[in-house]
């Protein structure tokens, strides 16, 4: 079963995240279809496309849009399952849906780790458009922004995952505007949360 342009991925777990262990307990902490922070964003590859080769296997752990599993309500209130639906918890993925597979970034897509804002007067508990560099991607490591690199990205350019218990914003390459020099007191902002 191949399809010709698009994998086919299945969810890693789940379509939606809406539990949270807390010690010995389970708490349900989203009861809707509609808020998209609860869908799933972590898939497995079941197929590759035969029209051309990737770097992407069979099996691989994939990071994509939140929109690939989403369910929605029709005008009549039945549940609909996305355009990206198969058949049997298999979905059709376009390339351009991967942002990142087994920790490396897809494409053009990077992904930024928030830091602790230094602003005692601010209510934000973190540094708006501010971030430490997690993931980069080639185009970003041949102009020198590795990981651990602090950079200003443009506002509302990004998303936000949960990857390996720590929450990054996800965006393009482009999106990075400028890189900073670390003063040495720059902190990660880690909510207890994630």
């Amino acid at each position: 079963m191949k399809s010709l342009y698009s994998f086919i991925v299945k969810p890693l777990h789940s379509r939606y995240n809406n539990e949270k262990k807390v010690g010995d307990k389970t708490l349900i902490i989203n009861t809707t279809i509609e808020n998209h922070r609860f869908v799933s964003k972590e898939a497995v590859v079941v197929s590759v496309p035969a029209a051309y080769s990737s770097p992407i296997k069979v099996g691989d752990k994939l990071h994509v849009h939140h929109n690939l599993f989403r369910t929605w309500y029709d005008q009549k209130g039945n549940i609909r399952n996305s355009s990206t639906y198969f058949k049997d918890d298999l979905y059709f993925c376009s390339p351009d849906q991967i942002y990142m597979y087994n920790n490396k970034c897809h494409l053009n897509y990077c992904f930024i780790k928030p830091i602790l804002n230094k602003d005692i007067l601010s209510t934000e508990k973190e540094q708006p458009n501010i971030g430490i560099v997690k993931y980069s991607n080639s185009f970003l490591e041949a102009i020198k922004i590795i990981p651990g690199t602090l950079v200003t990205f443009t506002p509302n350019s990004e998303f936000e995952f949960i990857i390996n218990n720590e929450r990054l914003y996800c965006m393009k390459s482009n999106d990075i505007a400028l890189t900073h020099e670390y003063e040495g007191n720059e902190k990660e902002y880690n909510p207890s949360w994630a």
